[in-house]
């Protein structure tokens, strides 16, 4: 049976080496040819991890609630939509309250919206699609939102990625970009939370190995604060979370 880390370093060699980004460390899954078993395996149980990791009633609470109305249908982008569940799960909250949301989840990889479509409803939909695509159209948002693409980027993509989401957030709304914060905590807790589901509930998919290099691929919260523009800010989150965030209005901490 192989290791369920396979692909990787091992524990002790990449804990020694998290002082730095390894921007070098590549996905499973974003290899184009990466097995399509797998990686269906792997977009239908992201929202086994996402529930804990991502936090999307926390993300719902503090940034999109805020902006939404009964009478006014305020709309989300959600960028790098991977399996679907964090948006779908946004969208039910809001309904769930009785407040009006538009939902559009976007991804460069047709095999991502694939996965995606699943949920599609009244409310939610997906495209395959870049947000310079949705600037050149000129769609605006009252919040445009990712959830771990930001270590995927380099930094020409970054900087490209904050100037598309300030053009495309509305007067009055927000961006906010969450990811994972680069740490030996962040590694070595998603290595042993997984490691009893490694044979089981993740087998066949690329969740463990792709959740430690999105580690490896990460930022810390000093590295982000000098590669953002102005306007821009560095929240810390739980659990080992960063959010970039901008915005007119945007809460104290």
């Amino acid at each position: 049976m192989p290791r369920p880390d396979v692909g990787g370093p091992g524990l002790l060699h990449a804990l020694a080496t998290l002082d730095h980004r390894d921007v070098d460390a590549r996905e499973l899954m974003d290899d184009p040819a990466a097995d399509p078993a797998e990686l269906e395996r792997t977009f239908h149980r992201f929202g086994l991890v996402n529930r804990i990791v991502s936090r999307p009633a926390a993300v719902y609470e503090e940034w999109v609630r805020p902006r939404l109305g009964t009478t006014h249908r305020a709309r989300l982008l959600d960028v790098g939509v991977g399996g679907g569940d964090l948006p779908y799960r946004i969208l039910q909250l809001a309904a769930r309250d009785g407040l009006r949301l538009e939902i559009v989840a976007i991804d460069p990889d047709e095999r991502a919206v694939a996965a995606a479509s699943r949920f599609a409803t009244s409310g939610f939909r997906t495209r395959v699609a870049t947000t310079a695509d949705l600037v050149a159209e000129g769609e605006t948002f009252d919040v445009v939102w990712s959830n771990h693409v930001l270590h995927h980027l380099g930094a020409a993509e970054l900087g490209a990625l904050l100037a598309d989401t300030e053009r495309l957030v509305a007067p009055g709304g927000i961006g906010v970009h969450g990811d994972i914060e680069r740490s030996r905590g962040a590694y070595l807790g998603f290595w042993a939370a997984t490691l009893p589901f490694a044979w089981n509930v993740l087998a066949g998919s690329f969740i463990r190995p792709d959740g430690l290099t999105s580690i490896r691929r990460s930022h810390t919260a000093p590295e982000l604060a000098r590669a953002i523009p102005r306007g821009w800010r560095v929240k810390r989150g739980f659990p080992s979370r960063l959010e970039l965030v901008w915005g007119s209005e945007i809460p104290d901490e």
